[in-house]
């Protein structure tokens, strides 16, 4: 936001006009010579445009904007910014994404349950306030994809890359909660806690789920899981992120509930089934209700001078117009 330290001196705008009228247009300024037509006897006639006249124009515009500006900057421009300083640390957050094959089941529209899972984190992101959230992506294996982070903007983008079967074929939840819980060990914050979302059943990994999410617990950090899926047959269409192949068929196996429960027990969490992409959001804005602690934080409002650019802007603007009347035009100043 823009604001004046001395806006009265706006006023000096209004006499531009006068002064442009003065200079330009009023019969007895100086420079001029008055040639009337009676004594010529011949035809009035209009110069035609030349390059060299729309250069003149340009050089005039270039002076009343420079003039525009300096009377700009005797007003005192600011720029005026708000900076909000938390004074207390924010929740911990690890995000657990499921990359497996039958993510890309289209049951979930108007894409699949990959889309659908990466658009409602987005919008949970999106709502969160120096709360550090990290990222990890399983398959066969799992990796750490952003440590807990409040640099927001490079999360999502780092989740908008994320693909189906990157991590290879398979369900290693165990070993998906584990880096999660590795990275959130020596978190100092107040509440930490994992958010997995799977429509899998453990099938990889040296890890078990159960062994993983008590070690969570056992660092105070509270497992959240998501079930996801229709458990219905469906279409299912994945591409390859190796070859670029597009693989089509259907999936009718789901998770487990129960073992996903006995997950979220171990964690000392709570378990949510998510059928459809609006019970998914809603578990979400229930997961974000929760995982809330109180903040407090320190508005600052920081003032930023701008007249010196102003000036300079200004003043380069009138040497144009110089430059270009005494050099280039050969106009007698």
């Amino acid at each position: 936001m823009w604001v004046f330290e001395r806006p009265a001196l706006l006023l000096l705008l209004l006499l531009i006009p006068a002064l442009v009228y003065l200079r330009h247009f009023w019969p007895k300024r100086g420079g001029t010579l008055t040639f009337p037509f009676g004594v010529w006897g011949g035809r009035g006639f209009t110069p035609p445009p030349t390059a060299m006249s729309a250069l003149i124009l340009a050089s005039v515009v270039l002076f009343w904007a420079g003039v525009v500006i300096l009377v700009l900057a005797l007003a005192g421009p600011q720029r005026v910014t708000r900076e909000r300083s938390f004074l207390t640390r924010g929740v911990d957050i690890m995000i657990v994404l499921d990359q497996s094959p039958t993510m890309g089941a289209r049951d979930f529209q108007p894409e699949n349950r990959f889309e659908a899972a990466r658009e409602v984190v987005r919008r949970f992101v999106e709502l969160r306030q120096n709360d550090p959230i990290g990222l990890v992506g399983f398959g066969a294996e799992a990796s750490l994809r952003v440590p807990p982070t409040v640099d927001y903007d490079y999360l999502l983008a780092v989740l908008d890359e994320m693909r189906i079967l990157e991590m290879g074929d398979g369900t290693a939840i165990g070993m998906g909660l584990a880096v999660a819980a590795l990275h959130l060990q020596n978190s100092d914050a107040p509440r930490k806690a994992i958010v997995l979302l799977t429509d899998g059943i453990n099938n990889a990994g040296e890890i078990q789920p159960g062994v993983a999410a008590r070690a969570a617990r056992s660092l105070g950090i509270e497992v959240y899981v998501v079930g996801i899926g229709s458990g219905e047959e469906v279409e299912i269409e994945v591409t390859d992120p190796e070859t670029g192949r597009v693989l089509r068929g259907s999936v009718r196996d789901g998770f487990d509930g129960d073992a996903l429960r006995e997950i979220a027990a171990e964690g000392d969490g709570r378990y949510y089934y998510a059928g459809s992409n609006t019970a998914l959001q809603a578990v979400f804005d229930t997961i974000d209700t929760v995982e809330r602690v109180e903040q407090r934080s320190l508005l600052r409002v920081v003032r930023d001078p701008m007249d010196q650019l102003f000036v300079l802007v200004g003043l380069v603007l009138i040497l144009f117009d110089f430059l270009i009347r005494r050099w280039i035009a050969r106009e007698v100043l």
